[in-house]
């Protein structure tokens, strides 16, 4: 990600006084034309506008700040989005993952913001030369992650048990804000804890037998999902998918997806397969898309259930799952 947090700095402040000058006139739902017995909810990306949906049902209302086939880590906030930000009567959002985010929610909701990263400690971000399990080895960050991240993996919803905690504090804060419908809150969050229990089982069941136990990927964004079911995730970028791999490092890992005689490399649905096009031409493998659920893409229909059951498929296949 490049470092533009002067320009985003400035934005953010100008776009803050104009959402506070501006939206005030439209401090709730009936104003705004919505309903008013519903709760505004700012979700900062895709995975927590899911769950705060599946928890608040037709009590909520949820805008996402990062709009369908958008690749959410370099977000940019327009004074719309931060009015938003300004109105709402909770945001959900993970501090360090989207610092335009950051600085709208600190400048206009502190006292309403739920920072999930709050919930459960992070996995600190594996290195793109870190062939272990990911997220064992602390520190090793990609170039320019760290000031991005704090040295940590933000991916926490890759692992569906990590989520369903989240979801489970969600519901929480709902009550809160929302005390004549908490037991509402809590009741919805138990079904979608059981439906992230059971794709976890689906998950653990099928990934047991594999003949391999290697993923190479664009995106090192799959490290809660490796480490959860000791699968071995090897980057080929860091973090933010937009870096660019050194040819010392693309060299790197085709040198370990021979060794370990990976069929696949996988890339994802925001982003530009060139990189494991690469990989793939250099070893004779195929490509696949392994999706990191950071945003639906613009033609997706499904939800995250429906998409990591996709992504569960195509590793059985890649892995030769019996």
């Amino acid at each position: 990600m490049n470092n533009r947090s002067a320009p985003r700095a400035l934005a953010a402040a100008t776009t803050a006084l104009l959402a506070l000058g501006g939206v005030t006139a439209c401090s709730d739902n009936t104003a705004a034309g919505g309903d008013p017995q519903q709760v505004d909810v700012v979700a900062a990306f895709y995975p927590l506008q899911f769950i705060a949906e599946r928890i608040g049902g037709d009590a909520v209302k949820v805008s996402n700040l990062v709009k369908p086939g958008a690749e959410p880590h370099d977000l940019e906030l327009n004074p719309g989005q931060v009015g938003e930000v300004a109105q709402a009567k909770l945001v959900v959002y993970l501090k360090g993952f989207q610092p335009a985010v950051d600085e709208a929610v600190a400048q206009n909701a502190t006292d309403r913001a739920f920072d999930v990263a709050t919930v459960q400690p992070l996995l600190n971000a594996a290195g793109v030369d870190d062939h272990g399990h990911a997220g064992e080895q602390a520190g090793q960050t990609a170039p320019g992650q760290e000031a991005e991240t704090g040295g940590k993996d933000p991916h926490f919803w890759l692992d569906p048990t990590r989520l369903a905690t989240v979801a489970d504090q969600l519901a929480e804060r709902l009550g809160k804000v929302d005390p004549a419908r908490a037991a509402d809150f809590t009741a919805r969050a138990k079904t979608l804890h059981t439906d992230l229990q059971t794709l976890d089982a689906e998950y653990a069941a099928s990934l047991k037998t594999c003949q391999r136990r290697e993923i190479v990927t664009s995106h090192t964004a799959f490290g809660y999902l490796a480490k959860h079911y000791q699968l071995e995730q090897v980057g080929i970028t860091g973090l933010s998918p937009e870096t660019e791999p050194s040819p010392q490092r693309l060299a790197e890992v085709a040198k370990d997806a021979r060794a370990h005689q990976a069929t696949t490399i996988f890339f994802e649905t925001l982003v530009s397969p060139k990189v494991a096009d690469t990989i793939a031409a250099e070893v004779g493998a195929k490509t696949a898309v392994l999706d990191p659920l950071e945003g639906l893409s613009a033609d997706n229909g499904g939800d995250y259930l429906s998409v990591m059951r996709t992504n569960l498929q195509t590793l059985r296949t890649a892995l030769s799952c019996s």
